[in-house]
């Protein structure tokens, strides 16, 4: 008997059993290996890492996510292009994912294969297998319908840290931002808008400008208030903005006035913001427009005169400035 055979997930298939092994195996039938691990069927998957690899980083996220259909993806595209991107702005090369699924009793069979068809499009895209996983069937009402766990590991020569911002850098950001949580909350309240989730895998983007980049991090949870913060602060710099430069369109901004949000700490799943020196910038900028033309020059970073004048600042075209504090409180919930 195959999993076609039925409409929605039964708590029988989360049981270990026969019916978990049908399960199982449709899943495996989807998401195909495209990578140099061996012993995927076993309960740990094997790599054998080269001599002079580099660094092992290893990272993990989870992912609940409202609504779990989204316009431009899914908590499946969500889950592999995070932890990808996780890795990626540390500057290591992505060489495998574990999956974990727990699913909810009666969960459409049709949903969970779009899902799945979503992680292995982004699995063969990035050339980044999914190695190892589990698969749990919960009761109705005990979960919201899906809850994905993803951990990924990767090799890197040269670590790109988040506290390397030096005082003279220029801040790029890679596109623009905040289109990941407009996209949701637009679904979510069923408000009209072209906006679109920004998520996307970002090794290729990496791969091809690491080289040039002094820190570096993708704008999850938080937004650039939270990221960009956390990079002053650990570099103990004073990072200022342009509100010419700022890297967000005018549909987001204006979705994000109606709904009384800061758009700041809007999270986006396929961005990054990075400081890169003066000589090097202009380079960086120009590989960084053949994946998006919206990537630009935010900012600069400068020596903080002062412990009180480390953080973030936005300064408008009318010459006047204030720090932009990282957000406190409650966040907008389930976006990623």
């Amino acid at each position: 008997m195959t999993m076609e055979q039925y409409s929605s997930i039964s708590l029988d298939m989360g049981g270990g059993g026969q019916k978990s092994s049908e399960l199982i195996s449709d899943i495996r039938k989807i998401i195909k290996d495209v990578g140099k691990w061996k012993n995927t069927g076993d309960d740990g998957a094997i790599f054998k890492i080269p001599r002079n690899a580099g660094n092992l980083i290893f990272t993990t996220d989870a992912f609940i996510i409202d609504p779990i259909f989204f316009p431009g993806g899914d908590i499946g595209k969500i889950a592999m292009c995070g932890t990808i991107n996780d890795l990626s702005v540390m500057g290591a090369r992505p060489i495998g994912i574990s999956l974990s699924i727990v699913i909810e009793e009666g969960f459409p069979r049709d949903d969970l294969m779009k899902i799945l068809r979503s992680i292995n499009k982004v699995s063969q895209e990035s050339g980044v297998p999914v190695v190892t996983g589990d698969t749990k069937v919960t009761e109705k009402g005990k979960i919201d319908k899906i809850e994905i766990t993803t951990s990924g590991v990767g090799l890197a020569q040269n670590v790109i840290q988040n506290n390397g911002v030096e005082p003279g850098d220029l801040i790029i950001a890679s596109g623009d931002l905040g289109e990941h949580t407009i996209a949701l909350l637009a679904k979510r309240f069923n408000y009209q808008t072209k906006i679109k989730s920004d998520s996307k895998a970002l090794d290729k983007e990496i791969e091809k400008v690491g080289g040039y980049l002094n820190a570096c991090k993708d704008p999850t949870r938080g937004g650039l208030a939270a990221n960009l913060s956390e990079m002053a602060e650990k570099s103990k710099v004073k990072i200022v903005l342009n509100e010419r430069d700022l890297p967000y369109k005018k549909e987001v901004k204006a979705v994000t006035e109606l709904l009384g949000l800061d758009v700041f700490s809007l999270a986006s799943e396929g961005r990054f913001l990075a400081s890169v020196s003066p000589k090097n910038a202009q380079k960086a900028l120009k590989i960084l427009k053949t994946f998006n033309r919206e990537a630009k020059i935010i900012g600069k970073a400068q020596k903080a005169k002062n412990k009180q004048e480390i953080g973030v600042y936005f300064e408008t075209e009318l010459g006047g400035s204030r720090k932009i504090e990282s957000p406190r409180g409650k966040l907008i919930p389930r976006i990623c």
